[in-house]
C-alpha cells in the first residue's frame, strides 16, 4: 500500500478520533445494546437495531481511522521550501474578480475546503503544484475555465 501523506495536525485530529471512537463511543454503544436487549424480543425491537447499525458505524471508521494511521507519512511543512507541493499554504487571486484565497494543499483525510484544505488531488491542486509565486494557472471547474495567480506560497 502507499503511504498516505498527512500534516502533523491532521495526523494529530485522526488520531483523537480514533481515540475517543474507541474510549468513548464504542463503550457507550456497548451499553446501549445491553440495555436494548433487556427490552425483549429483538426482532421487532427498533431501540437494539438502531444501536447495532450505529455499532457497525463505529466499527468501520475505527478500521478506516487504523489503515490511515498505519500508512501515514506525517510531513511538516515548517520544513519545506521553494515551489508549491504538499504542505503549502497558497495565496491566489482570481484573475477575473480579484478575489483574494487562501489554501493549504493537503491530503484527501485532513481535507476541508471550508477551514481553507484543499485536497491535493483536486484540479486547482494539482494545478499549482510545481508552480511558484507569481505564475498564473488556468483551472477547468463545472463552471468554466478560471485563471489564477500566486501571490505568495508559505511553509508553516
Amino acid at each position: 500500500m502507499d503511504k498516505i501523506p498527512l500534516t502533523r495536525a491532521g495526523f494529530d485530529k485522526l488520531d483523537a478520533e480514533l481515540k475517543h471512537l474507541k474510549s468513548v463511543e464504542r463503550p457507550a454503544i456497548i451499553r446501549a445494546i445491553s440495555e436494548a436487549r433487556e427490552h425483549g424480543d429483538l426482532s421487532e425491537n427498533a431501540e437494539y437495531h438502531s444501536a447495532k447499525e450505529k455499532q457497525s458505524f463505529i466499527e468501520g471508521r475505527v478500521k478506516e481511522l487504523e489503515g490511515v494511521i498505519s500508512l501515514a507519512d506525517v510531513i511538516d511543512p515548517a520544513k519545506l521550501s521553494g515551489t508549491v507541493k504538499f504542505g503549502a499554504t497558497v495565496t491566489l487571486v482570481d484573475e477575473d474578480t480579484d478575489e483574494e484565497k487562501t489554501y493549504q494543499i493537503v491530503g484527501e483525510y485532513e481535507a476541508d475546503i471550508e477551514s481553507g484544505k484543499l485536497n491535493m488531488k483536486s484540479p486547482l491542486s494539482r494545478a499549482l503544484i510545481g508552480k511558484d509565486e507569481g505564475d498564473s494557472v488556468e483551472v477547468r471547474t463545472p463552471g468554466g475555465v478560471r485563471s489564477y495567480e500566486i501571490l505568495s506560497i508559505t511553509f508553516k
